[in-house]
C-alpha cells in the first residue's frame, strides 16, 4: 500500500472544548482511514502509486475522480491534524506574523478573512492559508476535499494551514453554528507548525 493512515499528533481528547473527542475518533478513524484506503485502491497497479501525495496532486488529471476526491481528503486531513495542537491558540511569532500582517494588514484582520472563507463556503470544503514562493500569503477556499496543489484549484502556492468545514468536522458538537467551529478553531492552532511550512513554501 502506497499511502497510511498517519497517527494522531496528540490524544482524540487533547482539543477538548474546541474539539470533541468523539469528533475527533470519527473524523480520524473513519473519515480520514476511507479517504486512505480508498486513495490507495484508486492508484494501485498505476504509475501513481510510486509517487508522493503532493506529486499525485500537482499532476492531477482532474476528471480521475476517485484520485482526486480521496488524495484530498487523504492529504487535506494529514494536514489539518498537524497544524492544531493542545498547546495551539494564540497568535503567530517571527517570519510567519511579519508576512501576515504586509499581507492582509494586521493578525487580526486575516483572522477575520480566514474566517469569512471558511463561514462562507457554500456546502463541504475547506479554507486554506497558502503561501507563494517569495513569502506572498493568500486565503482561499475549496470546495469538497480539492486543495490548491491542484491544478487551477484556489489560491495556488502551498498550503500551510487548512480548516475542513463539512459538517463531520464539526456537527456533533456545534450542529449547524459553523461560526462557533470556525472561531473555536484559533484556540487550537499550531503557529509553530504553520511557521515550519511557511518558511518550507517561501
Amino acid at each position: 500500500m502506497a499511502f497510511s493512515l498517519p497517527e494522531l499528533p496528540y490524544a482524540k481528547d487533547a482539543l477538548e472544548p474546541h474539539i470533541d473527542a468523539r469528533t475527533m475518533e470519527i473524523h480520524h478513524a473513519k473519515h480520514h482511514n476511507g479517504y486512505t484506503t480508498n486513495l490507495n485502491n484508486a492508484i494501485d497497479g498505476t504509475d501513481l502509486a510510486s509517487k508522493t501525495i503532493d506529486e499525485i496532486l500537482k499532476g492531477l488529471d482532474m476528471n480521475n475522480a476517485a484520485v482526486r476526491n480521496n488524495g484530498g481528503g487523504f492529504y487535506n486531513h494529514s494536514l489539518f491534524w498537524k497544524v492544531m495542537s493542545p498547546n495551539g491558540g494564540g497568535n503567530p511569532s517571527g517570519d510567519l506574523a511579519e508576512a501576515i500582517v504586509a499581507s492582509f494588514g494586521s493578525v487580526d484582520a486575516f483572522k477575520e478573512k480566514f474566517g469569512t472563507a471558511a463561514g462562507t463556503r457554500f456546502g463541504s470544503g475547506w479554507a486554506w492559508l497558502c503561501v507563494h514562493k517569495g513569502g506572498k500569503l493568500d486565503i482561499c477556499s475549496t470546495a469538497n476535499q480539492d486543495n490548491p496543489l491542484m491544478p487551477g484549484i484556489g489560491c495556488g502556492g502551498h498550503p500551510i494551514l487548512g480548516l475542513d468545514v463539512w459538517e463531520h468536522a464539526y456537527y456533533l458538537n456545534y450542529q449547524n453554528r459553523r461560526p462557533d467551529y470556525v472561531t473555536a478553531f484559533f484556540n487550537v492552532i499550531n503557529w509553530d507548525e504553520v511557521a515550519q511550512g511557511f518558511a518550507a513554501g517561501k
